[in-house]
């Protein structure tokens, strides 16, 4: 194949699939340069990736390597699903405001258009289209905005979720499709999955209240127009993540989140206070 590849990895849970697209990303990803390199880092490793996870919910449900630890991985859930990094996003009308250009949260549940006063809730809308219609192809959420996106320094990565409800005999199952332009495999993309999957439920419970009916989380399936790892923590992603694979079993190099859940959630007090002192 001539240009980027393309390719595929899936796995029962977020863990096992997450660790299967980097040993495929590592093995048959191109070389190629970043906007982000400096002049003597190596070319990235990368490729279009097409990531299936069969179960989001299955355990183990988290992975050792990833670069972080399980109370950021409780911020980060908490920053995606609820909001709580939402203030810190600049006001585009100020020119002197260098604060985030977005949050993913502040573009799915409060996407604004200039000149409209309308603040649209893209989540309660996906939830609302399939509870009146299961098999829409519509139920999508978008958080590009081309008068913004297309010139800032640092557009969104995530660039939309798509929903679709099949029928069961006793309620719903719901599948969804993740798009990223771009997603850093190896420092971001398994933090990504873990805090969307949680969105993902979040959205099958507000139809099952909505419906009144039950509804299953289906396959979730994570495209990224550029997955890569980049060459400048090459040599890191060598020595953690790849021979990490030859020391150790699946089972050492990964946690049950049951297991972890009641400490991250202790985490909450303590994440909330430092960022509401964040500006």
């Amino acid at each position: 194949m001539k240009g980027i590849p393309v390719l595929t990895a899936k796995g029962k849970g977020i863990a096992e699939a997450w660790e299967n697209s980097l040993i495929v990303l590592n093995n048959k990803g191109c070389d190629i340069k970043t906007m982000y390199d400096k002049p003597d880092d190596p070319p990235s490793k990368d490729a279009t990736m097409m990531i299936t996870i069969q179960n989001p919910l299955a355990e183990p449900m988290i992975h050792k390597d990833f670069p972080g630890g399980i109370e950021d991985l409780q911020e980060y859930v908490m920053e995606v699903v609820e909001g709580i990094k939402n203030h810190l996003v600049r006001d585009p009308n100020d020119p002197n405001d260098t604060r985030w250009e977005y949050t993913y949260n502040e573009r799915l549940f409060a996407y604004k258009v200039p000149g409209l006063d309308d603040v649209y809730d893209q989540i309660e809308t996906i939830a609302r289209k399939l509870a009146d219609t299961p098999y829409s192809r519509r139920a999508q959420a978008i958080t590009w905005k081309v008068w913004e996106d297309n010139s800032c320094y640092d557009p969104a990565c995530l660039q939309s979720i798509w929903c679709r409800l099949t029928e069961e005999k006793k309620g719903f199952v719901m599948s969804t499709n993740i798009r990223f332009r771009s997603n850093d495999a190896y420092k971001a993309a398994f933090m990504n999955m873990f805090a969307l999957v949680q969105l993902q439920k979040k959205i099958a419970d507000k139809i099952a209240e909505f419906t009144g009916k039950k509804v299953k989380l289906g396959r979730y399936v994570h495209i990224a127009d550029s997955y890569h790892i980049y060459g400048s923590y090459f040599n890191e992603f060598k020595a953690r993540f790849l021979e990490g694979l030859q020391k150790r079993s699946f089972e050492e190099r990964t946690y049950r989140y049951e297991d972890v859940k009641d400490i991250m959630a202790e985490a909450r007090p303590a994440i909330l206070e430092k960022v509401k002192n964040m500006s």
